[in-house]
């Protein structure tokens, strides 16, 4: 009988943890007719604006994808890395695909979905004339980078580079060219794009990529165990299994990834 009342003290105590208006995602999609997802507006080709300004790319794509399972309307919020958990928890986006690195610490704020659908690491594309050749060269030189990045302060630490962040892409790019830095600090795959471009001929991406971390899809927190979470989970997995990711990285002219290759086996 005690075993029966603590269950029940337990299970009381669990349900008001959770707030009930938060807690029914899944539910209020259906019923609104509509999902909103935050993605990347300024961060070609996974989530940017084109010449119309809808935002299209990788990972608007895969909203995309999701609301067509739902059977309903896709919305999508414009985010950058600096407010994009900021939105999840407010309750202003659904779900979050915005080229979020999966850390502990995040782990921690917002309800990260597993399996991750991509990854990338860290790069810094920098003036030719820098002549950069290793990591330890940053030490006292300023480097542009994006206001939230987890590996900011890592970088800073240990490399001894002065971090100048910027709010997101355009802001650090805009002080790149006008040479307020050496280099800027980003994700690999942002790069990818810009060395092709005529515009960034005197720039280069000299370095080893470092700290490859996935990236993961994002569900608010007390949600990731619960109906919405796994129904993402269900539908990353899937994503894995079809082949889907690599379809549409192939859609977006994006160099092959590794990450991709390798999980689509494990899944299988």
């Amino acid at each position: 009988m005690l075993q029966l009342v603590r269950a029940a003290i337990a299970a009381a105590a669990f349900i008001i943890t959770i707030d009930p208006s938060t807690a029914q995602t899944l539910d209020k999609i259906k019923q609104r007719g509509v999902l909103i997802v935050g993605t990347k507006a300024d961060y070609k080709p996974f989530g940017f604006r084109d010449t119309s300004g809808a935002i299209v790319g990788f990972e608007p794509d895969l909203a995309r994808d999701v609301a067509q399972r739902l059977g309903v309307r896709l919305e999508l919020e414009p985010v950058v890395s600096s407010n994009r958990m900021q939105f999840l928890q407010q309750g202003k986006i659904d779900l979050m695909l915005a080229t979020m690195n999966v850390t502990q610490e995040r782990r921690q704020t917002v309800g990260i979905v597993d399996p991750s659908y991509y990854a990338s690491g860290v790069n810094v594309l920098a003036i030719k004339k820098a002549a950069l050749k290793s990591w330890e060269q940053l030490r006292n030189q300023k480097i542009c980078a994006i206001q939230g990045a987890w590996y900011n302060k890592i970088v800073a630490e240990k490399y001894g580079a002065e971090i100048v962040a910027f709010r997101g892409q355009t802001e650090s790019e805009t002080a790149l060219l006008q040479g307020n830095c050496i280099g800027w600090m980003y994700d690999d795959t942002a790069f990818l794009e810009r060395l092709g471009d005529p515009k960034w001929s005197a720039f280069e991406m000299p370095l080893e990529t470092i700290l490859h971390e996935p990236w993961g899809a994002a569900v608010k927190l007390e949600e990731r165990n619960g109906p919405w979470g796994q129904f993402m989970a269900n539908t990353i997995t899937e994503w894995h299994r079809s082949g889907k990711l690599i379809e549409v990285e192939k859609k977006w002219s994006i160099p092959p990834s590794g990450f991709l290759t390798k999980t689509r086996t494990e899944i299988k």
